[in-house]
């Protein structure tokens, strides 16, 4: 494993980082929604629609062999990259998104009934809210929200007073998208078991900058993205305990996913297939075990000290600026995310101004209303780290945003 990280040697690998924005140079702050591809990606899904494009598991020619053996191969990396225990606890879905829908719909519809409860957090992007909301109005479950400290992260306590023996299923971010909050999925996963519930885990944020391990956290669903962690878009993992998946029906139907199917009836293949009708995700996948070997290669512990050190610099160089206010926990117990607010500035003239200056930050509600309205804002801007950023971003976008005070008549 690598100690530290060559940031300028990891900016090579990512041509689109080599350009100018409006004249100036591109600072990408922006990697929490997507984020960039280093070459080593571009050049495998290249190489497969060059070489060996072709459909999985039906064709016995050469060219299907190969699209085979490099599909099933992502499938391994994705295994040993989360250290699940089992193969085919990988289903390839096109995101994090399709994941949670599928546990919802499947294992959701087939477990809960009127009375039950599920739990969640108002830090939940909407692909976290609104699959459960939909699942307690199907099965006239209670949805009932854990408590957030002041600082957007949850205590303990609040997390045992909330699960209780009604809870079927606890659904959270590991890492929040807005706050950068790192939630203890390990010690929920305990609460939540010690009640008979199981726990779904939003990993979309966490994947790319934590080292994962599904045996130690002992959840029993988790799901991610590739486009977050310097893969294509449109794939995605839902990792399940085997024994979950297999008693879960499917809820999509098609080729691939059958084992027999007659005039009237059909049945289903054996995991993961069961889960992948039609035509798979195949230069994706593809695409996303290349991805992890890339940030194998560098090493999670390497990449988590690099964005620490870049995080709390960000925080303190954004915290001098009078009239910026920042959302959520202090900066040695924060992800690599700083949602802000420059008062009385609207976050998209704030994105916009910066944008004249090169520096991609996000502005919104981040797929996250009820919790702007925790913070009480309609919108925020967002900047967000990955390996590939330095310090000089962090002080592009601090310039960036003087300026900004500057133009709309603000001291600093």
């Amino acid at each position: 494993m690598t100690e530290s990280l060559n940031v300028q040697e990891i900016i090579k690998d990512f041509p689109i980082l080599n350009q100018k924005v409006n004249g100036k140079r591109l600072a990408y702050l922006d990697t929490t929604a997507t984020s960039q591809t280093p070459i080593q990606v571009i050049n495998v899904l290249e190489d497969y629609y060059k070489r060996y494009n072709s459909n999985v598991h039906r064709g016995v020619h050469t060219l299907g062999s190969l699209a085979t053996d490099a599909y099933e191969s992502a499938r391994e990396s994705v295994r040993r990259f989360i250290n699940a225990q089992y193969f085919e606890e990988i289903i390839f879905t096109r995101g994090t998104t399709a994941s949670i829908n599928l546990v919802a719909r499947s294992y959701g519809d087939a477990n809960l009934t009127e009375g039950d409860e599920i739990v969640v957090t108002e830090m939940e992007h909407h692909a976290n809210i609104v699959p459960w909301q939909q699942l307690a109005k199907r099965t006239k479950a209670e949805l009932k929200f854990i408590p957030m400290t002041p600082d957007g992260e949850l205590d303990i306590e609040d997390v045992k007073a909330t699960i209780n023996d009604k809870t079927k299923i606890v659904a959270i971010a590991h890492v929040s998208n807005v706050l950068g909050t790192i939630n203890d999925v390990k010690a929920i996963a305990e609460v939540a078991h010690q009640h008979g519930a199981i726990i779904s885990v939003d990993g979309a944020q966490s994947a790319p900058h934590l080292a994962l391990d599904m045996q130690d956290l002992d959840v029993d669903f988790f799901s991610f993205s590739g486009h977050k962690m310097l893969g294509p878009t449109g794939i995605g993992v839902l990792y399940g305990k085997r024994e979950l998946l297999q008693n879960m029906e499917p809820i999509e139907y098609g080729g691939d996913m059958i084992d027999f199917v007659s005039k009237y009836d059909a049945t289903w293949a054996d995991l993961p297939t069961k889960f992948e009708a039609g035509t798979p995700l195949i230069a994706q996948a593809i695409g996303l075990g290349e991805a992890i070997k890339y940030l194998e290669n560098i090493g999670f512990e390497a990449i988590h000290n690099y964005e620490k050190e870049l995080t709390a610099y960000a925080f303190d160089q954004l915290s001098n600026i009078e009239g910026l206010e920042i959302f959520g926990p202090p900066k040695e117990r924060r992800a690599g995310v700083i949602t802000f607010n420059l008062t009385d500035i609207h976050p998209h003239d704030v994105a916009t101004a910066v944008d004249t200056e090169g520096v991609a930050v996000r502005a919104g509600h981040h797929c996250a209303q009820p919790l702007m309205k925790w913070v009480d804002q309609s919108s925020t801007a967002r900047a967000s780290l990955y390996i590939y950023n330095t310090k000089e971003d962090i002080d592009q976008l601090v310039n960036a945003l003087k300026q900004t005070k500057e133009f709309f008549s603000y001291e600093f």
